[in-house]
């Protein structure tokens, strides 16, 4: 431990427990990757605040000191999010995971940030709601909207910066704010909700969020549709969208992820583009919009379609799709996975993911295509030796094609993984000047730069 590290750490203990405060070196290990494939960097100290007054206090002493302090959920993060490349402080927020209100009239639920999304809907489901985002990973709450993630329901409910009605936020100097209220909605004062949701810890951490919640629905059914070709497939979700069917989930698995799904899952589904399904509503109207939609499936040569209500099968069918990028790890080992980000329009979707498919056969790299296909947002997941030069300049280039494909049609570099390490390159041409309005915005909340620096973009 270097000089000025103990400094800190004698400064911290005064403030924070003993056991609050460690530069242990596993557990820093722990808290310098995440599940990329971007480099370990770890910090110097790792604290575990119980509070928002020791979260004050924490950045009262970096602040007054010049050190980097980096925000940590649970580690899920897929751009590098969490990885104190600049050392310092890592903030883990695991000790800060109680489920503080629940409001059932309102909707409302006031949770700290690393309270999970599994934890949440657990406690939620005796009050016959639940919390919509689902990432797949079980991430903390604090970090989902650290990164404004996104998921498998956000055709039907939105992403995580249309639940937050309020975050407490206590800013690089250790003042405290609250960003919203709980009413529905406001034209009072600039959206700092919108502001702070989706800024990777760069502005300030996040102590407690008030999310909008949900009542489970009354029939839920789940389908699995098979297809010659994506752009079939694609073409038939754009148009169960224009229906107005009430689709809970919908994604896009292609031929190779639903191979690897089939091994790791010992399921024995046909190996072509399949859309995996989930419809909500009432019962009644419920039959209404599978007649319909088997009806549109079939305008778009659908080779079958099979529904599922037992809750049982729905939650195996969903698991193929949430373990994919386990999947592919599993069969792959030694590699590491690159899941790429970006998101179009959705009259451009099939168009792109082709575009993908055929730079993916080009390099040569194991892998495939998934998506929130509702939302425009795709993934490809590539398995690479991210210590061979030439594996990874293969993956670079292919991000690189596709994210230039998606600008260029309107889209966007990430739909939902965040910015973090690797989408930094790309910020300047998707915002242009507007870039310079976020820089002058985090320069005017965190002087010192201390707050996740080197993330989303430079200083």
């Amino acid at each position: 431990m270097t000089v000025a590290v103990e400094l800190i750490v004698n400064q911290l203990k005064k403030v924070l427990s003993e056991e609050q405060v460690s530069t242990n070196e596993t557990v820093r290990q722990l808290h310098g990757r995440d599940e990329s494939h971007h480099t370990v960097s770890l910090p110097d100290i790792v604290v575990f605040p119980r509070s928002t007054a020791d979260v004050s206090a924490i950045l009262k002493i970096a602040h007054a000191e010049r050190v980097p302090v980096v925000p940590f959920g649970v580690g899920s993060s897929l751009e590098g999010n969490a990885i104190p490349i600049a050392n310092g402080i890592s903030i883990d927020f695991s000790e800060m995971n109680a489920i503080l209100e629940i409001r059932p009239d309102d909707l409302l639920v006031k949770v700290q940030p690393g309270v999970t999304r599994a934890q949440l809907n657990k406690e939620l489901k005796k009050h016959g709601l639940q919390f919509t985002v689902d990432p797949g990973a079980d991430a903390t709450l604090g970090g989902m909207a650290a990164t404004n993630a996104s998921g498998t329901t956000a055709v039907r409910y939105g992403v995580m910066r249309d639940q937050v009605r309020d975050i407490e936020v206590v800013l690089a100097d250790g003042s405290v704010i609250h960003t919203g209220s709980l009413a529905a909605k406001s034209s009072s004062g600039y959206h700092l909700n919108g502001l702070f949701i989706g800024s990777e810890g760069t502005l300030g951490c996040f102590t407690e969020l008030t999310l909008q919640v949900y009542g489970i629905p009354e029939f839920v059914t789940a389908g699995r549709a098979v297809f010659a070709t994506v752009g079939d497939a694609v073409g038939a979700v754009t148009a169960l969208l224009q229906a107005g069917i009430s689709i809970g989930r919908v994604e896009l698995v292609d031929e190779a992820s639903i191979k690897q799904a089939n091994i790791y899952n010992e399921t024995f589904y046909d190996e072509k583009p399949t859309l995996f399904l989930e419809f909500h509503g009432n019962e009644a109207g419920m039959h209404a919009d599978l007649e319909f939609a088997k009806e549109i499936f079939e305008d778009f040569g659908c080779l079958s379609v099979e529904f599922e209500q037992d809750n049982a099968a729905r939650n195996k069918l969903w698991e193929a799709r949430h373990s994919l990028a386990y999947a592919y790890i599993h069969a792959y080992p030694g590699k590491k996975l690159m899941s790429t980000d970006v998101c179009v329009p959705i009259s451009m979707l099939a168009e792109s993911v082709l575009y993908a498919r055929e730079q993916l056969e080009d390099i040569g790299l194991a892998g495939g295509i998934v998506g929130h296909v509702g939302d425009g947002n795709f993934h490809a997941l590539l398995m690479l030796d991210p210590n061979d030069a030439m594996e990874l300049a293969k993956a670079n280039r292919f991000n690189e094609h596709i994210v230039h494909f998606a600008l260029l049609r309107g889209g966007t570099c990430t739909g939902e993984h965040g910015v973090g390490i690797g989408k930094m390159k790309y910020q300047s041409t998707e915002h242009g000047t507007s870039l310079l309005v976020m820089k002058s915005i985090k320069a005017a909340l965190d002087p010192h730069n201390i707050m996740n620096p080197g993330k989303i973009f430079s200083m």
